[in-house]
């Protein structure tokens, strides 16, 4: 599999020499659906977990909607697989039928929240081989992320864990991980995806930007409206032109710059020895954005002769409203205690 980005439609450090400096390495990591093993890179696919080690189960407190009630693992899949079915019929014939509707009315019922500890969900597992951007501690050549599958008081976000381990250390491997029972929601369950990981090169958005260099962006930015068309993204918001053309990659990603978006930035600091932290893992809910889709790799058409086009969404992860799970790391001792935001 492969994916690749197009050429950026300006050559940002050539406008601007002072963001030469700023560039970062990026990985996207284009997950798209499809059966992993445990010995692939994936999003929501099986881990190379040593049979000895015990699976990880939260036991925080779990909230629970008192509108919504929570979900399945096993109701999930079998409502994407009815949703799937539905969308490759003719147009004609897109409605259920009344044994898929029984079963989207039982699956819409839910289930009572959880009880005791919940297992964690895999969530990504990357092996430096094939993300050379990371930085592992010791002999580590892999790095595996899980989630809880629900928020906790004060949370609005799943809680994470990331693990860094030797994959030749592993041995035997877990076979069957234990599932959560129950799920705060649907678009926390990751659909398994193989990756295509692809280097891009960052820059800061401009609200990371000092002032000066910040308003002559923003001003360059506006000229470029003359090339918009009456409607388009850039028709009365001229300043987002290098937001969101030139500096960071939408998408699921390793490393580069974080995608703020309804908060300031603010710096990250390790608890442990007060370093700056740098974003590691970006969890995104869309892969592009249908207004601006010079992003959009260009093995993906936005249509296809033989069916609908590629879905945006490929991991069917939800983020909030449809924003960015952002996870940061210490740069000097990668096994620090992480943390991350909603932007």
């Amino acid at each position: 599999m492969l994916r690749t980005t197009p050429k950026r439609p300006e050559s940002i450090a050539a406008v601007f020499p002072p963001l030469g400096p700023l560039a970062r390495t990026a990985v996207r990591l284009h997950p798209r659906p499809g059966s992993p093993f445990p010995e692939e890179s994936s999003v929501g696919g099986p881990l190379l977990w040593p049979a000895v080690e015990p699976w990880p189960h939260c036991e925080g407190t779990h909230r629970v909607s008192d509108v919504l009630p929570a979900t399945s693992p096993e109701d999930v899949r079998l409502q994407r697989g009815i949703q799937a079915a539905v969308m490759n019929r003719p147009p004609d014939e897109r409605g259920y039928t009344p044994r898929e509707h029984a079963a989207m009315a039982r699956i819409a019922t839910g289930h009572p929240g959880p009880e005791g500890p919940v297992a964690m969900l895999a969530v990504a597992q990357l092996y430096l081989r094939d993300i050379a951007v990371l930085r592992p501690p010791g002999d580590a050549d892999l790095l595996q992320v899980l989630w809880c599958p629900f928020d906790h008081p004060g949370e609005n976000m799943p809680r994470t864990e990331l693990f860094w381990r030797a994959a030749a250390a592993v041995g035997d491997v877990l076979a069957a991980p234990p599932l959560p029972s129950v799920l705060q929601d649907e678009g926390y369950l990751p659909q398994p995806c193989r990756l295509a990981p692809e280097q891009v090169t960052e820059y800061p958005l401009s609200a990371e930007l000092d002032p000066g260099l910040r308003a002559r962006i923003r001003a360059w930015s506006a000229l470029q409206k003359n090339d918009a068309a009456p409607g388009t993204t850039y028709d009365g918001a001229e300043d987002r032109y290098y937001d969101r053309e030139l500096s960071i990659a939408p998408g699921w990603k390793v490393s580069g710059w974080a995608p703020w978006s309804f908060t300031d930035p603010a710096p990250r600091h390790c608890r442990a020895c007060g370093s700056e932290m740098e974003p590691i893992l970006t969890i995104a809910t869309t892969e592009w954005n249908e207004n601006v889709r010079s992003w959009t790799p260009v093995e993906d058409p936005e249509s296809h002769p033989d069916g609908p086009a590629p879905s945006p969404t490929p991991t069917m992860v939800t983020i909030g409203d449809g924003y960015n799970l952002q996870i940061y790391a210490c740069p000097l001792a990668p096994q620090h205690p992480h943390t991350a935001s909603v932007q």
